[in-house]
Order: C-alpha cells, then sequence, then structure tokens
C-alpha cells in the first residue's frame, strides 16, 4: 500500500457504495479499489490527470471514470451514506464559509463563470465554500458559490440540507440577522451566534459555547490539505465539488476506522 492509498479497513466500508464497472473482453473494467486510489491522489497532490503515477492505470480511463460517477451522483451519495450511518453528532451544528483561489485554467467553462461558481475579487476568480459540519468538526454538507457572495444568503440553504436538527448553531457574525435567528428558533435550534456591534438590541450570547466554533475551522484545514481542495482546477463545478466531496468522505473513513 502506497502512501495516501485507502486502508483494508476504509476499503471495507467505502467498497460497495461504489457501482460496478462492465468491462470488455479487450479492455477490462479494472479494479474499482485501484481507481479511487488514483482519484485521491490527484486529490492530495493536485496534479494533472495525464500525471497521475503510473501505477494507477491509465490516466484517461481514471478521468473518464471520476466524470461519470460525478454525473450518476456517486459522490454525492458516498457522503451521503456515510453522514447518515449514524455516527454524526447533532448536539450542535457549525456552520462557515471558507475562499479559495481559482486557477488560470478553471477559467473558461461551459456557462460562464456565474454558472460554475466563479467569482471576481481583487486578486482574482475566486471560489467560496460554505460548509455545515457536525459538533466534532466532521463535514456534513456543501454548498458552492462565487467568492463575493455574501455568508448569509447561504445560510437557509445550509440548514435545508436534509439531515438531522441539531439543538444549537454554532456561526460567526456574518450570519447575524433577525430572520435567520428566528427561522432557527422556529425549529427549535438554539443560535450561538455573536451579534453585530451596530445592533440596537443585542442578543444574549454565549462566549462559553462559541469557543467550539474552531472545530470547523480545523476541518477546513484539514481538507485543504488536499491541494485539489486547497486551489481549485477544475473548469465545471460538479467536478471540483466531486473532489470535495471525496475529500469529505475520506475525513468520515477515518473518524469510522479510528472508532471501531
Amino acid at each position: 500500500m502506497d502512501r495516501g492509498d485507502l486502508s483494508d479497513a476504509e476499503w471495507v466500508m467505502i467498497g460497495p457504495l461504489l457501482p460496478p464497472e462492465r468491462g470488455r473482453r479487450a479492455r477490462p473494467a479494472g479494479d474499482n479499489r485501484r481507481f479511487l486510489n488514483g482519484m485521491l491522489y490527484v486529490l492530495r497532490v493536485g496534479c494533472p490527470w495525464r500525471d497521475m503515477h503510473e501505477r494507477y492505470g491509465k490516466w484517461n480511463s481514471m478521468d473518464v471514470r471520476f466524470r461519470r460517477w460525478a454525473e450518476q451522483g456517486v459522490w454525492d451519495a458516498m457522503l451521503q451514506t456515510l453522514v447518515d450511518l449514524g455516527l454524526t453528532n447533532d448536539w450542535q451544528h457549525i456552520i462557515d464559509s471558507t475562499s479559495v483561489r481559482d486557477h488560470v485554467s478553471s477559467a473558461g467553462g461551459k456557462g460562464g463563470a456565474c454558472a460554475n461558481a466563479l467569482g471576481r475579487s481583487r486578486g482574482g476568480f475566486t471560489s467560496k465554500i460554505h460548509a455545515r459540519s457536525d459538533n466534532q468538526g466532521r463535514p456534513l454538507g456543501f454548498l458552492l458559490t462565487g467568492g463575493e457572495m455574501s455568508d448569509y444568503t447561504c445560510a437557509k440553504p445550509l440548514m435545508e440540507i436534509p439531515i438531522a436538527t441539531p439543538k444549537r448553531l454554532l456561526a460567526d457574525k456574518g450570519y447575524d440577522g433577525d430572520r435567520f435567528r428566528q427561522s432557527l428558533l422556529m425549529r427549535g435550534i438554539s443560535p450561538i451566534i455573536p451579534p453585530h456591534s451596530n445592533r440596537k438590541e443585542p442578543e444574549h450570547f454565549n462566549y462559553r459555547r462559541y469557543r467550539h466554533r474552531n472545530r470547523i475551522e480545523r476541518m477546513f484545514g484539514k481538507l485543504k490539505q488536499q491541494r485539489r481542495i486547497a486551489a481549485r482546477y477544475d473548469e465545471i463545478v460538479l467536478s471540483f465539488e466531486s473532489f470535495l466531496n471525496l475529500a469529505a468522505s475520506r475525513l468520515w473513513l477515518k473518524s469510522y476506522v479510528n472508532a471501531a
């Protein structure tokens, strides 16, 4: 097993979540484990598919299978399945966002910049990853937008991700708003959000519980250890989102294996 490849325990969990591949007599489908390890290599190193290590097979076959699984929703379903297995800490959830610098190769995708979550900023194109995590800092779902998008506009869509309802929600002051607070309280969720300094009537705020918000910051740090997440090279938003779901699934796998 090479560095970064799936362990036997991780493959036992994730192998059944991948669709079987049909091969031809002259062109066999290949081993799903080897293909997935090759995809994890590209995710970790951040190299183009053409520069993938030859031990994983033909780069073109790897690229085609990754894109086909992305279009079939395999990566979304994989993360959702790992979240639904029952290890999620639903006592309190955390939402936040992080910006990713877009490489010049990410421009030019079909549909334009807006359709592919590319936004203009002072330094050029950027994308923003909006995330929701459980109390242990494990990813539950993502939204991708342009880098100039406000965090507050994505607060409601993040809370509509189909997972269990927490007792509390932690967020920074970028999510402070009366409408969002009221929507949380109507669902039985206690908002732990620091108020803006210009509020006429500041909300009561629990600083002791707010200290746990750093867990989602550490989650972003772990995701960005994968170079394909730290910088965006993909033109199509579906490809970048698929790499993000694959990186998040790897974090969940490590949690399950360590808990066993």
